[in-house]
């Protein structure tokens, strides 16, 4: 697993959604906000799923109906493939959070 450049995160940001890249504090991290605090407590309880599957988690926030989420590799103190695959499930995440909502 290795460390991705800032040019490779900006490219894997284009393919994700609201993600930025926070270069000082070496994390990608993503806001949501949902209908409610039920909503935003539902989202954290799947992202929870995904990442013990996935065996690396992101530091998550939870304020009311707005979730933040923040992705870095902290073994190697940089961004790497594995923090962009889990962004691209919790885009999907949000997504089916967002569509079961209405």
């Amino acid at each position: 697993m290795g460390q991705l450049s800032e040019e490779q995160v900006l490219e894997g940001l284009e393919r994700l959604t609201d993600w930025e890249w926070d270069a000082e504090e070496v994390l990608i991290h993503r806001t949501v906000r949902l209908p409610g605090f039920l909503a935003a407590v539902a989202l954290v309880n799947e992202v929870a799923q995904a990442a013990e599957q996935a065996d690396h988690h992101p530091d998550i926030d939870i304020r009311y109906d707005t979730v933040r989420l923040a992705l870095s590799t902290h073994s190697e103190g940089a961004v790497t493939d594995r923090d962009m695959a889990l962004a691209a499930r919790i885009d999907e995440l949000v997504a089916a959070t967002a569509q079961n909502s209405h």
